[in-house]
């Protein structure tokens, strides 16, 4: 049966993968081992790439983290490879000197070191003549790459089991690009739902190989959702809450490389039990009132917990599952004491972009007739935005620790306070903190002492979640209120170690602990737990067994439906002993009826 183009690639990226590990479950825990399996794919990255892909503080990647490199490296090409040759062939007969070579390899480019030329060389110079045939390696490098991407796919073919899970963790099949997604306003009807779940045989037609259609038992759900509604039929806001004590913290949810959304979490204290009415939702930044913010269709949530800060083991208290607008909010009793909120977004609405190269790149700086660089209205516009999302209370200034917080997502560092006082003797302050001004003539003397390359200016507006044409397409700002009926709370940010894996441990038990448990017919082992939201369909695959299952998940009949994993059709390896998080499913169009169809089914091994 002939394959697609993405399955062939797949297959690929699991052939290399299983090449070098026993199983796709297998981390690579080093930039060695991530070079290793690129080079079994048939690339050659260089330490400038591998330097980006493991930055300093990374201590593993997964599987899914290969396949998203592998689509962005090139494959080595042996005519690419030619033609830098002949650039350095100065008598033009086809071969480089030794002395040559090693001039080239040890002064430009990436330097190696003489030992390491010394052994290219040995190994390229087959007739032992001192000079390198370069027409002749390039044959050979490429025809080791073709032999290192047959032996993996032989290996891969010749071993049943590992045919059988040829998709490993990865998806297949996208639902529907993040670009294509429409505005999706709130419609004044109320959500109805009506759910089905059934065991049955695997009969249906699909477009997957046949190995995945002969699946022999499979747990099917439907639940049909009703248009969105703006508010929660089960809300009632307090009608004295304006007499509540109040704190606000704004915050941003951001992209990351590989996909995972990050944001800062917050440490609540309560000096009594009272009382709470707790809300988070996107912020607006746009000044027409016709025209908001893009990302305020973004769905957003905040799970309070308590535990240790240091420790990954947490009790979660709520979460905010009721929706007005596009708040989602919680009401209830708090007792006295700290607690940790963990704010977070299903992904379905927030997704990493695909880099357009025909996108239109904005001018940060320009050179005034004097020769004084300035920077450009439309950068001004962007840092200005940047302002509101790190100035965390709200103030109009930014103190050292906002500062420090926009410092740490944009370059992994720290201002110390004799670096804050120069700030503050060059820069405009007020109060001992940063003005917008100030902001915006910091921003001005990093581009001078540049001289005006706007690469790492760049650099930083992209990690903010800014394209290059100044838009914010993989950040969503968003601002949590925090309502104690009888006593002042106190509201601070603070940047755990641990914290996405307390949060995706909180939102598991926040799933398993409100859906009925369903097991796949003949896997009594493993269950299958789906929440209905108001806005949302969430799922958690627990393996109760000893030894790890993949299953397989298609949603390809869901209808109006984006799924947080991008893609319709794709499998999960879960290890032994194991809950976790399988996706969230939400409303391509809020104002239509939408259907979330899965069907869940073991992958058999062999």
């Amino acid at each position: 049966m002939q394959r697609s183009e993405e399955e062939r690639f797949y297959i690929q990226c699991r052939a290399a993968y299983l090449s070098v590990f026993r199983s796709s479950l297998m981390n690579m825990t080093s930039k060695d081992q991530l070079c290793t399996v690129l080079q079994q794919a048939g690339r050659n990255p260089s330490q400038k790439a591998l330097d980006k892909y493991w930055p300093p503080g990374t201590k593993k990647l997964n599987f899914d983290d290969f396949c998203d490199i592998l689509k962005k490296e090139k494959p080595a090409e042996a005519d690419q490879l030619m033609r830098i040759f002949k650039k350095f062939d100065v008598n033009c007969d086809g071969y480089i000197s030794h002395d040559e070579l090693s001039r080239i390899l040890t002064s430009t480019g990436e330097k190696m070191s003489p030992k390491e030329v010394d052994e290219i060389f040995s190994l390229a110079d087959v007739n032992k003549d001192g000079k390198l045939d370069y027409a002749e390696f390039c044959r050979l490098l490429g025809s080791t790459v073709e032999q290192c991407q047959a032996a993996a796919h032989e290996k891969l073919e010749s071993d049943a089991k590992l045919k059988r899970q040829n998709f490993g963790n990865q998806l297949d099949k996208p639902l529907q690009s993040p670009e294509t997604l429409p505005e999706l306003p709130a419609s004044e009807t109320h959500p109805r739902a009506e759910m089905e779940t059934t065991h049955r045989k695997d009969s249906r037609t699909s477009s997957r190989p046949s190995s995945a259609r002969s699946r022999r038992s499979s747990l099917s759900t439907t639940i049909t959702m009703g248009t969105g509604s703006i508010k929660s039929g089960r809300l009632t806001e307090p009608k004295s809450l304006q007499n509540w004590h109040h704190n606000f913290m704004r915050g941003c949810f951001y992209v990351e490389e590989d996909g995972t959304i990050v944001s800062l979490q917050y440490r609540l204290h309560i000096p009594e039990t009272t009382s709470v009415y707790l809300t988070i939702r996107p912020c607006n930044l746009s000044l027409i009132p016709e025209k908001p913010s893009p990302w305020m269709c973004v769905d957003t949530a905040l799970y309070v917990v308590t535990g240790n800060e240091t420790k990954e083991d947490t009790n979660l208290v709520c979460f905010t599952e009721l929706r007005d607008k596009e708040r989602f909010v919680w009401r209830g009793e708090l007792n006295a004491g700290s607690f940790l909120l963990f704010p977070f977004t299903t992904g379905c609405r927030l997704m990493k972009r695909t880099r357009k190269t025909t996108s239109k790149t904005a001018q940060l700086v320009n050179r005034t007739q004097s020769g004084e660089l300035e920077l450009t209205k439309e950068f001004k516009a962007a840092l200005s935005d940047i302002f509101e999302v790190i100035d965390l209370d709200g103030n109009g200034l930014l103190s050292l620790e906002e500062y420090n917080f926009f410092e740490q997502r944009t370059s992994g560092e720290k201002c110390d306070e004799d670096a804050w006082a120069i700030c503050k003797e060059n820069f405009d302050t007020k109060n001992n903190e940063l003005t917008r001004q100030g902001f915006l003539e910091l921003n001005l003397m990093e581009a001078n002492d540049r001289e005006g390359d706007p690469r790492d200016l760049g650099l930083t507006l992209e990690a903010m979640g800014y394209n290059c044409s100044l838009e914010m397409v993989e950040a969503c700002p968003f601002v949590i209120d925090v309502y104690c009926e009888k006593v002042k709370a106190n509201l601070q940010a603070v940047n755990l170690d641990s914290g996405i894996k307390m949060l995706n441990s909180a939102v598991q038990r926040s799933i398993s602990s409100k859906a009925e448990a369903k097991s796949l017919k003949g896997h009594e082992s493993v269950l299958v737990y789906t929440y209905k939201g108001e806005s949302r369909i969430s799922s958690v695959i627990a393996n109760k067994s000893n030894q790890k299952v993949t299953v397989h998940i298609n949603n390809e009949q869901s209808k109006n439906c984006v799924s947080s994993r991008g893609m319709s059709v794709f499998a999960v390896e879960v290890p032994a002993r194991t809950k976790m998080v399988c996706q969230h499913v939400m409303a391509l169009n809020d104002q239509q009826e939408w259907t979330y169809n899965c069907i869940e089914s073991i992958i058999p091994s062999l």
